[in-house]
């Protein structure tokens, strides 16, 4: 417990060094950094390992990465194809149109999630998040989860130009879920919203 709770002080007191560390970074990534950073700031309480932060940019259509590591020590970012919830696009073009937090509405909700234990369910193994934000507190009730789908997978985009798509919950191709698993354990921080727009 206390060689955790060092770990985390450590990777949260180094800010100046995840930017410096970042100067290699393109813009977009930078921005991703900077948005890391924040939420780990206003949220880190409920972190137990501040480490690594997953961003969700929903400001990018399905076939393009769009769910992004970073590693808030070395200042990395990974990305990864992650699809959407069908109520955030009925016309399924591809691209998210609306956030919900309601119960049946089959969207994907805004806002911070904290990564919790794993479990085996329809699509195998999956992990659990609960939210911490207004706009996703109906998480845990509606069984937003992340978890591998074979309609998350890149040759997908081959055929349709887009993603599938889910019921509210982080999609990923099965291969980049186990880096998932890898990378955001339990007691991580994912963030969900429109991170390029104003």
């Amino acid at each position: 417990m206390l060689a955790c709770m060092g770990a985390g002080v450590a990777a949260m007191a180094a800010p100046a060094r995840v930017m410096a560390q970042a100067s290699g970074l393109s813009d977009y990534e930078k921005l991703l950094v900077q948005t890391a950073m924040r939420e780990r700031d206003r949220l880190g309480a409920f972190l137990s390992q501040p480490d690594v932060v997953a961003i969700a940019d929903f400001a990018r259509p399905s076939h393009e990465t769009r769910l992004h590591f970073v590693d808030m020590m070395a200042g990395r970012v990974r990305s990864h194809l992650v699809a959407h919830g069908r109520g955030s696009d009925p016309a399924h073009d591809g691209w998210l149109k609306q956030f919900s937090n309601s119960v049946g509405s089959l969207a994907t909700s805004r806002g911070a999630y904290l990564t919790t234990e794993q479990y085996q369910g329809k699509y195998g193994t999956s992990m659990r998040l609960r939210g911490l934000d207004l706009d996703n507190s109906n998480a845990w009730d509606r069984a937003i989860v992340m978890h591998p789908a074979w309609y998350a997978a890149p040759d997908m985009l081959a055929k349709y130009g887009k993603l599938g798509r889910s019921e509210g919950c982080f999609a990923m191709a099965p291969e980049d879920f186990s880096v998932a698993l890898d990378h955001l354990g339990s007691g991580r921080l994912l963030y969900a919203d429109r991170i390029g727009e104003a």
